[in-house]
């Protein structure tokens, strides 16, 4: 896979860099933070009107027909400045999974919205005992007249608070089962923000973002609303996952790269026995760990697209598990050594550095923990290894 990016991906990565740099530094977004904000309409028309929000969306649909790749270089920049507008819920997690499941027709009728950023749509399908995966499912849908009934509550919905729609995963009954174990399946529905039974309350995550908990008590959805046919509730969830995971994981890397900068300069300017601390050996060491780490985890992400790209189903789960679990450790390691080199002001909420740490520590948490990938990873190579080992030959008496 050849990793250097052409004139078109390189204008896409540096508009989205000089965005940061002139509009979205650290006193902006404290300011906007503070204000009770939870995603600005003046920033979130910036990034339809630049074109991120259609970057991995079809030409067909008003989207400008790009890739994984690019969605990951605006989330790498968006990274950098901590972005707290809803990116990653809207414009990846959620259209990535409309994109996947829903029917020609459901295309033509929400996708141009979502790329020029008229309509945002959240993805409500975590719930407390699934731990960031898609299944275990606590939500059901009832077959009712012209439709179904969803009972359930969604939790850490990304861009919840802000949704005009939610996609909703939920258990539902087959109508023709072909065995006594296959009487439910996992279907997905568009269920309006303002429909009757839905509740929705906000939740201030420790980055400064924010996610929503979403409760259906007897949400009437109609048939017109379920999204795609039949059997593909599960596979476009793990497309929205693998493509919300990557984004997430460029986000990462952005911050390590940002972070790293911070520490590398007030290393040069900070000052012990009238000389720069930047110049003991001892922090060279540190600093130069936390560069390896960060070319690790960049590493990483190459090996998740390279694994998109031209990867087995089997291969591209087991490496978005593996990116999750890498990349989130080492950003919680770079952002924490980020913090130490700085000493008692990395601490405060005044200066830059502990945002980032806490964007790491927040990151862990969405889409399954490091140790649960790690768990999957585990459990994918013991069921390989069962697989090839050679079968002991039959005793007959």
């Amino acid at each position: 896979m050849n990793f250097n990016l052409d004139s078109e991906q390189q204008l896409l990565q540096d508009s989205v860099r000089r965005f940061i740099d002139r509009d979205y530094d650290f006193e902006a977004r404290t300011a906007l933070i503070k204000s009770g904000s939870r995603c600005s309409a003046k920033h979130w028309d910036t990034f339809a009107n630049n074109g991120w929000l259609a970057a991995a969306l079809p030409e067909a649909h008003g989207g400008l027909g790009g890739s994984l790749l690019d969605t990951v270089l605006i989330a790498g920049q968006l990274g950098r400045g901590l972005v707290i507008e809803p990116y990653l819920g809207c414009a990846v997690l959620a259209a990535q999974t409309l994109l996947a499941a829903a029917t020609p027709t459901q295309r033509d009728a929400m996708l141009p919205e979502l790329a020029d950023g008229s309509r945002k749509v959240a993805l409500a399908y975590s719930e407390a005992g699934s731990r960031g995966l898609p299944e275990p499912i606590g939500t059901f849908a009832d077959v009712a007249s012209g439709g179904h009934v969803l009972r359930g509550v969604k939790t850490l919905v990304l861009g919840g608070t802000e949704a005009d729609t939610f996609i909703v995963s939920a258990v539902t009954p087959i109508a023709r089962p072909t065995s006594a174990h296959d009487g439910a399946e996992l279907r997905l529905f568009l269920v309006g923000a303002d429909a009757a039974g839905l509740s929705r309350r906000a939740l201030p995550l420790h980055d400064g973002s924010w996610a929503a908990e979403v409760t259906l008590d007897g949400v009437f959805v109609p048939d017109g609303a379920l999204l795609g046919e039949s059997g593909t509730g599960l596979a476009a969830l793990d497309h929205g996952l693998l493509h919300g995971t990557a984004a997430l994981a460029a986000e990462l890397v952005g911050a390590m790269e940002k972070t790293i900068e911070i520490t590398a300069e007030y290393l040069k300017v900070r000052k012990q026995f009238g000389v720069p601390i930047g110049s003991f050996q001892a922090l060279q060491h540190r600093m130069a760990d936390m560069a390896a780490e960060l070319e690790v985890a960049r590493s990483m992400l190459y090996a998740l697209l390279a694994a998109v790209a031209s990867g087995t189903p089997e291969e591209v789960r087991n490496t978005v598990s593996q990116a999750k679990a890498l990349i989130g450790r080492a950003a919680k390691y770079v952002c924490g050594q980020g913090i130490q080199l700085h000493g008692g002001i990395g601490m405060t909420e005044e200066y830059t550095v502990g945002h980032y740490f806490k964007r790491a520590v927040v990151a862990d948490a969405i889409f399954g923990n490091a140790d649960l990938h790690e768990s999957l990873l585990a459990q994918a190579l013991q069921q390989s290894l069962s697989r090839s080992s050679p079968q002991p030959p039959s005793q007959s008496l």
